[in-house]
């Protein structure tokens, strides 16, 4: 596929065709469904734990099951947990989460029914090495992986067991790192070295996954993948695993997935999804389900094939929109300022009176006296007389308009003059239903504006399919902040829950968000275990990783600092070390006080 017919697909929903690969009795690609996935937080050696909990999730709408196999003896408890869960009557497929151990791989794919391997470790240790590799030292680091991989594809062929070909950002080789760099090209080869070794056996059944916790990486990645795919030849069509890795809990969790994971979406990307919050693994399906149907319902409102408009952005390479800078109400808008939160003038008065306790969630500008105009992006007539405006103006679709938003503003980008700013809004539809549940609209409004954010498109939100004025702004902010658009609050990377964790992410999260809230423009990665950190924690500022049970290191970036501090004390450590480096301030309340 080239770039302009790629790019053509971005106006109008066409799913993705893919080959179908079985995992068990569950297809993925083809003609079906997209499915649901999760991942068990047991202890991989506690069998009845894991069996409960595979069962809960089979019964709750999870179509696929992953569970981690650490080391050969995890793997072959797999065993007893496969035959457990069969026991009980249920035909849930089981997925082998596979990093650094090919012999744990080998073990597990004699009982499950698919392997996920990751081959940024799978075969290389990771050294965050700088050296140069000339053509044949690549050649030849190309033939030993081979070696490594070659056992497992002959097994899983054998077998019949699937695979997945997990790349991850910030957990790349050190031979694709100092090719690559950190990047989304890099993620797609290292993913492509792996598929070309399968390919030379004769098999078939992997699918691919191109997970980040930074929405905008992800996006990029995968793109990048479905271009390179196609260059390779119409058999290389395999099917996608779409995720946010580490994406944390809460609303951030939700929203951050909504966008990296919707987007594509919306763009006919995705035969499965995994919702990985750092949460109970029950908690990510209703989601997971959620993003499907509100995915699915935008899709539903139609396109706009055959547009000759060419695209206003780059789908592999993130870069805002250039519009002019204007004046509204006192506040710059567009021309390299913050992407501005707007708000009706109903929602306004609502909360004037208490502007000081909404905190950093402040209105900017209110809708009503901004002088915005809406237009059909379609109406060529419309869009002329904006055109030939003297000045730059806030331009943004008119409501009950009967495109896609996401369609309808990407079409409205590319046909207004760049100089006017765009306003972005969620829905086209003002909600007036009160009993509306904020799940939905929390994750239409991610989609939807996230996606847009994330192809530079936007110079203020507007959300309208929130009633409560509170929750509206909130609800803006936060995607501004997980589409990495805005930072206004401390950034978590958090790693959901699995049999690798060494301590109890959900009450540690916790205690790391309390004492670290405050900090605007922090990013800190919490862990559980040495697999997910420090590659994947990509760029965090601070990490904290489990070194061993009940044991933390400490981490500045990707550099280990403070190593096996007792739990109990690592959060305290943690401060410290954030005060060391200067990026600590004190709370507002404690500076309140002392100026008490």
């Amino acid at each position: 596929m080239n770039q302009a017919e790629y790019t053509q697909e971005l106006y109008n929903y066409q799913r993705r065709r893919s080959r179908e690969v079985i995992v068990g009795g569950v297809g993925l690609g083809g003609g079906n469904p997209i499915r649901v996935q999760s991942m068990l937080i047991s202890d991989t050696m506690n069998t009845a734990d894991a069996v409960r909990e595979a069962l809960e999730l089979g019964e709750n709408g999870c179509e696929i099951v992953r569970v981690t196999a650490q080391t050969r003896r995890h793997a072959a408890n797999l065993e007893h947990i496969v035959a457990g869960i069969r026991a009980a009557g249920c035909n849930v497929p089981m997925v082998a989460d596979i990093h650094f151990k090919p012999d744990a791989a080998m073990e597990a794919a004699k009982w499950v029914e698919k392997v996920r391997i990751n081959p940024g470790n799978y075969a290389d240790k990771k050294k965050f090495e700088l050296r140069e590799y000339t053509d044949g030292q690549y050649a030849e680091e190309i033939v030993r992986i081979a070696e490594q991989f070659t056992p497992l594809v002959k097994r899983c062929k054998e077998r019949g067991v699937a695979m997945r070909i997990g790349t991850n950002h910030g957990s790349l080789s050190d031979r694709i790192m100092n090719r690559h760099g950190d990047t989304p090209r890099g993620m797609v080869e290292s993913a492509l070295e792996f598929a070309r070794i399968a390919r030379g056996l004769d098999y078939h059944d992997f699918v691919f996954s191109m997970k980040a916790s930074n929405p905008k990486v992800m996006i990029e990645a995968y793109r990048l993948l479905v271009d390179a795919l196609e260059a390779e030849g119409p058999d290389w069509n395999y099917p996608l695993h779409l995720g946010v890795t580490e994406a944390g809990d809460g609303e951030d969790g939700r929203i951050k997935s909504a966008i990296g994971i919707g987007s594509l979406l919306l763009d006919g990307i995705g035969d499965t999804v995994r919702v990985s919050l750092t949460e109970d693994a029950l908690r990510e399906i209703p989601v997971a389900q959620a993003l499907l149907a509100c995915s699915e319902q935008q899709v539903a409102t139609g396109g706009l094939s055959g547009r000759p408009e060419p695209l206003p952005f780059d789908p592999f390479d993130y870069t805002r929109r250039a519009s002019e800078k204007m004046e509204v109400q006192g506040i710059g808008v567009g021309g390299g300022e913050t992407v501005r939160v707007m708000i009706s003038e109903e929602k306004f008065k609502a909360v004037e009176h208490k502007l000081k306790e909404l905190g950093e969630f402040q209105p900017e500008i209110i809708l009503e006296s901004s002088g915005i105009v809406a237009i059909d992006p379609r109406d060529d007539l419309a869009v002329a007389g904006v055109n030939q405006f003297p000045d730059p103006a806030l331009v943004t679709l008119p409501d009950e308009l009967d495109l896609p938003v996401v369609a309808g503003f990407r079409l409205l980008a590319a046909r207004i003059d760049q100089r006017h700013p765009l306003v972005l809004k969620d829905s086209l539809l003002i909600n007036t239903d009160s009993d509306k549940d904020f799940l939905d609209t929390l994750l239409v409004a991610a989609v939807n504006i996230g996606a847009l954010l994330c192809d530079g498109i936007g110079d203020a939100v507007l959300i309208q399919g929130e009633q409560a004025p509170g929750q509206t702004l909130r609800l803006a902010y936060n995607i501004l902040q997980a589409s990495g658009t805005r930072i206004f609050k401390t950034d978590y990377v958090a790693c959901p829950s699995c049999g690798r964790t060494l301590f109890d992410l959900q009450e540690t999260t916790a205690r790391i968000r309390e004492a670290t809230g405050h900090l605007k423009g922090v990013r800190i990665a919490v862990m559980g275990c040495i697999v997910n950190g420090p590659g994947e924690m990509a760029d965090a500022d601070f990490g904290y990783v489990g070194g061993a049970p009940e044991k933390v290191n400490l981490y500045v970036g990707k550099q280990a600092v403070k190593f096996n501090i007792p739990q109990d004390q690592a959060v305290d450590q943690l401060v410290a070390l954030i005060k060391e480096h200067g990026r600590w301030v004190e709370p507002p309340e404690q500076l309140s006080a002392a100026a008490g």
